[in-house]
């Protein structure tokens, strides 16, 4: 029974592509290991079923490690191996899948198309980390003998009689002195690794350390799989608790600040797929809007946030997507054309937007509670995909400066009942703006909130969707609803004495007649300036923008300025008017500032002495 042989293919031009494609991603020798032991398993399972092998009081995949030894050895119970089929699985059709691997990506160039979650090479992979690789296997079959086999990847093989004495297989991979793989013959990396893809494989997966010292504790230590052969996504929603979701979401994200609410996806037509999304809360900051997908094929983690199967709004949330049918031994490109993948990312996106509309729908005030924390997800949704927003437009909320929600149309119907005419204010800075919504305030007006870093964008696009919509932010605004034009020639002096004194600041001085004499000037911007800035800050760049100083003729100080005799005092008292109205608009600038400062300082003293 022994045999030596040469393998048939060129390692030497093999391996360095391989590594080529696999450099970040070495740790995946141990997925494919590990995944190969569960198909043996699963084979033994079938062979039992209809009465041909026997039943062991437990099936397992046991990963020791031994460190002195640098070795790492994967064991299971499993169908085994006769002779003949080491020959066919391990010589033949293993290294042959090493070379469809290097034919189809030894002339990539582009990173970008590296194969989603590297499946396909299998067991070749070891060799990435291994200076030799052996094989003790049997087979269920009673009259077959025990196999060993042994390899470089290199130089050829060699066959002989092995010493396993029950059915199963142990792959003994001894560590190559690489520096990146020195962390593989610890403990805790393994079970990093393992964590990592084989989390939620269905075969309970024990790790273990050989040849190191235990103490009492560690031997009296009951041993515990580190995996989950049933998480929540396998159980039928009606039969999954709050508290079950919750816990879950805790494991697998580390997050301890509890999701919103959840969407338990099972489908299995036209796509198979099962899992679970979580809405986490979102803050406004749109540079930390970052969720986190994992796909997972049978159970087997493929990768993180694959957006050519998951809708790229949709990674603004947590979950885990299982696919047992995706094609993942193929490129990025690919699946970006893929009818299936198409499908998945189709429906995933409806099962979103119908959980959305029916909270909406059914528990409305618990729907509002949510927005703060979901209305940055859904408009980003609507922005990327159209089919979304006709989804979920009639389940758009706006708050308002009251802290009500309204839909478009309620506040629309609002805001023609307070005379606002067609046109809808929005505040885009609360605290910069705080002294513009007390006005609206004061005089009955309303005006909704729209102060993430995505609603410049969001604005546009409704305004398009909805023909005769428009949105006015509210220091834009301001002059048109609390003021009207003045004909008293009287001002003229005022209006000329401001933009001579303004001559080198970027800034229009306009003469109103406002609803309030309390308020000597505001400052009014240009809508158009403003989106523009908003879009712009957005991608780092800062462009200028005209600011409008409108005087109030209503004031006594306005109506009084020009009586003023003493020029210092009249510059005085007309830059304060000015640097008051920007500090109430947050537009002072820092120089600005210290002159304000230093001016009210001195008014402060004037009216002790």
């Amino acid at each position: 029974m022994n045999e030596k042989g040469n393998i048939s293919i060129n390692t030497e031009n093999i391996l360095p592509i391989i590594k080529k494609w696999l450099y970040s991603d070495k740790d995946i020798f141990l997925r494919e290991v590990v995944s190969n032991a569960i198909d043996a398993i699963t084979k033994h399972k079938k062979v039992v079923a209809i009465g041909e092998g026997e039943k062991p009081d437990k099936y397992r995949i046991d990963v020791k490690v031994h460190k002195k030894n640098k070795t790492i050895t994967i064991s299971d119970n499993g169908i085994g191996m006769t002779f003949d089929e080491v020959k066919q699985y391990i010589n033949q059709i293993a290294f042959s899948g090493a070379i469809d691997f290097f034919e189809k990506y030894k002339d990539k160039t582009d990173a970008q198309d590296q194969i989603i979650g590297h499946f396909g090479l299998g067991f070749y992979s070891v060799f990435m980390v291994s200076e030799l690789v052996e094989i003790q296997t049997k087979s269920y079959l009673k009259d077959e003998e025990a196999v060993y086999w042994k390899s470089d990847g290199a130089s050829g093989y060699e066959m002989n009689e092995g010493t396993r004495q029950s059915h199963g297989t142990d792959i003994i991979l001894h560590i190559n002195s690489d520096k990146e793989n020195k962390d593989l013959i610890n403990v805790w990396k393994m079970r990093e690794i393992l964590e990592k893809y084989c989390k939620f494989l269905p075969i309970e997966i024990y790790l273990s350390e050989e040849g190191a010292k235990k103490d009492d504790k560690q031997e009296k230590e009951e041993e515990k799989p580190i995996n989950n052969t049933s998480p929540l996504w396998l159980k039928d929603a009606k039969d999954c608790t709050d508290d079950e979701y919750k816990k879950f979401y805790r494991e697998v994200f580390h997050d301890f600040k509890e999701p919103l609410f959840w969407i338990h996806l099972k489908m299995d037509y036209p796509v198979n797929l099962k899992g679970i999304l979580y809405f986490p809360k979102l803050t406004n900051e749109y540079n930390t809007l970052e969720g986190q997908i994992q796909l997972y094929c049978n159970q087997v983690y493929v990768a993180d946030n694959i957006k050519e199967v998951i809708p790229e709004f949709l990674l603004l949330l947590k979950g885990v997507i299982d696919c047992p049918d995706l094609p993942l031994n193929v490129s990025r490109s690919f699946l970006q054309n893929d009818g299936y993948s198409t499908k998945i990312a189709g429906h995933i996106s409806k099962k979103v937007s119908d959980k959305l509309k029916q909270l909406y729908k059914n528990d409305t005030e618990q729907y509002y509670k949510y927005w703060d924390d979901i209305n940055v997800f859904v408009k980003y949704g609507c922005l990327k995909e159209d089919k979304f927003y006709d989804k979920v437009k009639d389940s758009l909320v706006y708050k308002d400066i009251y802290d009500k929600y309204h839909t478009l149309d309620e506040f629309k119907k609002i805001s023609e009942d307070k005379k606002q005419k067609d046109k809808i204010y929005y505040v885009s800075d609360k605290q910069k703006q705080a002294q513009y919504i007390n006005m609206f305030k004061e005089n009955d007006l309303n005006a909704v909130i729209l102060d993430n870093i995505l609603d410049s964008h969001f604005i546009s696009f409704i305004e398009s969707k909805n023909t005769g919509t428009s949105f006015i932010g509210i220091d834009s605004g301001i002059k048109e609803v609390l003021g009207e034009d003045t004909k008293d020639e009287g001002f003229d002096d005022v209006k000329k004495y401001f933009e001579e004194m303004l001559g080198s600041k970027n800034v229009t001085v306009e003469i109103k007649s406002l609803k309030t004499s309390d308020i000597p000037a505001v400052i009014s911007a240009n809508e158009y300036e403003n989106r523009m800035k908003s879009m712009q800050t957005m991608y780092g760049v800062d462009i200028p923008s005209t600011d409008i100083l409108v005087l109030n003729t209503q004031n006594s100080v306005v109506k009084k300025l020009m009586e003023i005799t003493d020029e210092d005092k009249k510059k005085d008292v007309a830059m304060y008017i000015y640097q008051l109205a920007m500090l109430s608009a947050g537009k002072l600038e820092k120089e600005d500032m210290t002159d304000f400062l230093r001016r009210n300082n001195e008014m402060l003293n004037k009216s002790v002495d």
